[in-house]
């Protein structure tokens, strides 16, 4: 028998399964379907799961079991684990950057400054969880003996449209201020670059997010968003990756259950300092009354 050389062996790559990242876990799509994704050449870069509309209702159960916990954790850990985020995600600049620059059609060094511009982001999200309180809520003078109380508090589930053309950088701006102020997301992917959406999922899952706080779906967006928005157990939804057509369908269909709104608005530059505003978007006003009771025989009060 004739041997072969080594050297002239080849080795085969083995190429990644893309997945969705749903209730802490990746399951392949309910349908069985994928679709190709290919770079800004048009070269093809991968399958990914075309999800289907179950699919988006089981993330939106996911979403909600978490919700409770999440809502419940204190702001200070919230931030704790956002910041862990952006730690695994550190470690991973290199991966990203890859996917970034295929998916843009980037230079590596722009590929690597959006990855980076993205951690970034993620640290500022991670030190507002305990500050957005202190900024949004106070005390309201009133004409009577009470304390009037108003501090923010989560709106529930919430369904985002990640941006179409910034895959990675324009996703985690929509993203991170939904669950830094206690919100659970449904994220529906750039439809035609998800990778670097589904590549997150799995630093979500090594890092100590608990499950079905955040669930990410790849697919058709005008497909999975449609059952988002017509579902009652969705509090409000972001159509920043909408066109001009499709939020004004989404727009009818949230309003059946009162759903919060977020419309789509141009960003031209995702890196900019994005501001409060979509923390604001999702967070809702408790205002408490309490007696301030009186001191002493005098009666005199607070």
């Amino acid at each position: 028998m004739s041997t072969v050389d080594k050297s002239e062996q080849q080795r085969l790559s083995v190429f990644k399964t893309y997945k969705l990242y749903v209730g802490g876990k990746f399951p392949r799509s309910e349908s069985g379907r994928v679709y190709e994704v290919s770079d800004s050449k048009g070269k093809w870069l991968a399958n990914a799961p075309l999800s289907s509309r179950k699919d988006a209702r089981d993330a939106v159960v996911a979403a909600r079991k978490a919700f409770g916990g999440w809502a419940g954790a204190t702001a200070y850990n919230r931030g704790q684990v956002l910041y862990r985020v952006a730690e695994m995600l550190e470690g991973r600049k290199n991966q990203f950057a890859h996917e970034v620059a295929d998916a843009e059609g980037l230079s590596k060094s722009k590929a690597a400054e959006q990855v980076e511009a993205t951690i970034d982001r993620w640290v500022w999200y991670a030190g507002w969880t305990d500050k957005i309180a202190q900024v949004l809520g106070g005390g309201n003078p009133v004409a009577g003996p009470y304390f009037n109380l108003s501090s923010p508090e989560p709106t529930g589930v919430v369904a985002v449209l990640a941006p179409q053309e910034s895959s990675f950088l324009g996703l985690v701006s929509v993203l991170a201020p939904v669950i830094a102020t206690g919100s659970t997301a449904v994220v529906i992917a750039s439809e035609k670059a998800p990778l670097p959406a589904l590549s997150l999922g799995e630093v979500l899952a090594t890092s100590d997010v608990p499950g079905g706080v955040v669930n990410v779906l790849s697919g058709r967006t005008a497909e999975l968003a449609a059952p988002l928005a017509a579902h009652q157990d969705v509090n409000a939804i972001d159509l920043a990756g909408a066109d001009e057509a499709l939020a004004k369908e989404l727009e009818i269909a949230a309003a059946d259950n009162l759903k919060r709104v977020l419309r789509p608005q141009p960003v031209d530059d995702w890196s900019a300092t994005p501001g409060i505003d979509r923390m604001t978007a999702f967070l809702e006003t408790k205002t408490v009354w309490h007696p301030t009771g009186s001191l002493g025989a005098s009666g005199s009060s607070y």
